[in-house]
Parts: C-alpha cells; structure tokens; sequence
C-alpha cells in the first residue's frame, strides 16, 4: 500500500492510491488537467460535482507560495542576495522561470491533494455501513 503522501505526489486515487487520476502525461499541456469519471481500480468519482475543483486555485496558491519562499531560502544559503551583483533579481527570473515550467504540476498536485482531503483510504468501509443503515429501513 503507497503512504499518502506517496500517493499525492504520484497522482494516485485518495481511495485506493492504486488508480492514476490523470489520463495523460503531465507534459500534454492541452490535457494537463483531463481525469477519467472514475478510478480504474475502485470506481471513486473524479468529479463529484460541477466546480468541485475551483477550490485548487487556494492550493496551488499555497504550494507555489511555498515554492517560492523554499527557492529564496535556497538562494539566499547558496548564493546570497545583493542589489550591487542584481543577485536578487537573478533569483525572481529563476523563480518565475521554474514557477511557470513546473504550473502542470503544481495544478495536478493541487487537484490531488484538495481530492484527498474530501475522499480518504477508508470510505469504502463507510460507504458499506450506509449500505447495511439503508437496508433496514
């Protein structure tokens, strides 16, 4: 079984993290985004309901935020920072630069994790208690 991190990272269904939740590679920039209605493996929905991913803007927010004060602590170790050498403004194009080539995945890490949070490894045994509560009545 994949920790959930693991899973997450890899862009595996919360559920099983055994499905893929893309159809295409993250490369395909026209089909970055496209998800199957359903895991292969489990059968979880992908979409739940009409705007359930518009919550991943605060995601990727989040993650590219982190990003970017990750490459400035990076920088600031490794190369130092000084207005006389312009290094400051060497660190923002490298930054920008790699926040722009890395936007597929850091929208489809966005995706898997706001998905994740609603749908975890043990809804299957929930949606079976539902089943056995629906039965009886």
């Amino acid at each position: 079984m994949i920790p959930y991190l693991t899973a997450v990272l890899l862009h595996k269904c919360p559920r099983c993290r055994e499905g893929n939740l893309f159809t295409h590679k993250w490369y395909q920039l026209s089909k970055v985004t496209n998800m199957p209605q359903e895991c292969a493996v489990c059968k979880q929905k992908m979409e739940v309901e009409p705007g359930f991913y518009y919550g991943t803007g605060y995601v990727s927010y989040a993650l590219t935020v982190a990003f970017t004060v990750s490459t400035f602590v990076a920088w600031w170790i490794l190369a130092g920072f000084s207005i006389k050498d312009n290094s400051i403004f060497w660190w923002i194009g490298t930054n920008a630069s790699l926040l722009i080539a890395l936007q597929p995945w850091f929208m489809r890490t966005s995706r898997a994790i706001w998905l994740s949070w609603f749908y975890h490894k043990d809804d299957e045994r929930l949606s079976k208690l539902s089943i056995v509560t629906n039965t009886h009545k």
